[in-house]
């Protein structure tokens, strides 16, 4: 490329239009790999709950709260830390988040009450939610235009696929072990990550040039290098004034308000289904006779059914237009989990049902993501999703403790599956009316 032609180039545009070279791809592949972690982190608890009930004897009402304290967390962390990423930078966000996230499971295993055990989980939830709103954002950035729908979707399946590998080790585990090793192994492996983050991946060129700070230009390059690109000889005249406004006024604004409420509805409602079947799953199972082991192995099965899913979504949106697949993978969300609170005879068909229902409830999460990403512009991308994340995380939080109160005062497995299944019927009726807004504006 001649001095002339990288004096005009945009380095946003470069990787926006061109092909992915494979270190995009192998940056890429990093970011799904701590997705799985936040998987992992996330269900931690469910593989431990039916040790801590028997060990400490808590009612299903108290263990709901239990389950729900990281998830409250991680609505804190994905709506404040989001915005700390749009400041400072995804890549030492990131590499914050991980470290309390490490802390956080380490410190799992050494509690000896419940009411310790819940800061743990609310400390590591901070972690948790800050690198989901991190993750969703490189992803996007670092990707093409082409692929981004996709790559952001493949992300979004590191979370069912981090959950079915740690679990199987979870699993095992508990055949031998306690629940405290479960949060042992957690602590461990969210450790291993952070020399992979911190010497591989760079800052986003799309932050990078969005803030424009002094040694922009030589941080631009840095990042385009790590990526495979060629390097720029000087940036876009537009760098660094386009300052983001503060984040809230930027998303009540009136080019974004209306999708960027009726986006929170649609993300709050479904994580309540959600988190309903993967928070309560072991705890049902064991209930209903089998081994901690045996109902972990059902949770496993529900992420294989989350990770087929949110693959088969991804590879869809290539061909697919992605409003069409939420809304139908939203209505099957409903359907497979009231089918799944009917029962079954044996483990086989539990873990078919559970499997089934993660299917369609994980597909609709990974869809969320790239539904996010293009929804805001890159100065409040990672804002505007720690935004619907941070407070639509309170339907995660919800869903986990109404269930449990739901069980405790009497209501069947039928029942509650009922109840909870309807979030995410309401989560389509959100979409749709967030893409007749769109359409009209």
């Amino acid at each position: 490329m001649s001095t002339a032609a990288q004096a005009a180039a945009d380095p946003r545009q470069a990787i926006a239009s061109e092909p992915l070279r494979w270190r995009q791809v192998l940056l890429i592949a990093i970011c799904v790999v701590l997705n799985g972690l936040d998987g992992f982190d996330v269900l931690s608890i469910s593989f431990a709950s039916p040790g801590i009930a028997k060990d400490w004897g808590i009612e299903r009402g108290a263990l709901g709260i239990v389950l729900s304290a990281e998830l409250l967390g991680m609505a804190v962390g994905s709506f404040i830390l989001g915005n700390v990423a749009d400041k400072i930078g995804r890549r030492p966000t990131a590499l914050g988040c991980l470290a309390v996230m490490s802390l956080g499971m380490f410190g799992a295993a050494h509690v000896t009450s419940i009411e310790m055990l819940s800061l743990l989980r609310l400390f590591t939830g901070l972690g948790i939610g800050g690198m989901l709103a991190c993750t969703n954002a490189m992803v996007a950035e670092f990707s093409n235009d082409r692929s981004r729908a996709a790559a952001i979707g493949i992300m979004a399946a590191g979370y069912p696929m981090g959950a079915i590998l740690g679990g199987a080790f979870a699993s095992s585990l508990l055949v031998d072990g306690t629940w405290r090793d479960v949060f042992t192994f957690g602590g461990y492996i969210s450790a291993a990550m952070l020399p992979v983050l911190f010497f591989l991946v760079p800052e986003t060129v799309g932050h990078i040039v969005q803030r424009n700070p002094d040694d922009a230009l030589a941080r631009v390059n840095r990042s385009l290098a790590a990526m495979g690109h060629a390097p720029v000889a000087e940036l876009p005249v537009d760098s660094g004034q386009e300052r983001p406004r503060i984040a809230l006024s930027r998303l009540m604004a009136p080019d974004l308000r209306s999708r960027t409420l009726l986006l929170l509805l649609a993300y709050f409602f479904h994580v309540m289904t959600f988190y309903y079947v993967l928070k309560w799953i072991p705890k049902i199972v064991v209930d209903m006779g089998y081994a901690p082991s045996a109902a972990g192995g059902v949770l496993v099965w529900a992420n294989v059914g989350g990770l087929a899913g949110s693959l088969l979504l991804s590879v869809l949106t290539l061909r697919i237009g992605l409003r069409y697949l939420m809304i139908g993978t939203l209505v099957m969300s409903t359907v497979m989990v009231v089918w799944f609170g009917r029962g079954q005879a044996d483990l086989q068909g539990l873990a078919i049902a559970a499997a089934s229902a993660g299917f369609f409830t994980n597909a609709a999460i990974a869809g969320f993501y790239p539904l996010m990403a293009m929804s805001f512009p890159t100065e409040a991308r990672a804002g505007g999703t720690g935004f619907v994340i941070g407070l639509g995380r309170g339907g995660a939080v919800l869903g986990p403790v109404a269930a449990g109160f739901l069980f405790q005062f009497g209501a069947g497995l039928q029942g509650v599956s009922i109840a909870m299944g309807v979030g995410s019927l309401l989560a389509a009726f959100a979409l749709v009316a967030m893409y007749r807004s769109i359409r009209t504006a």
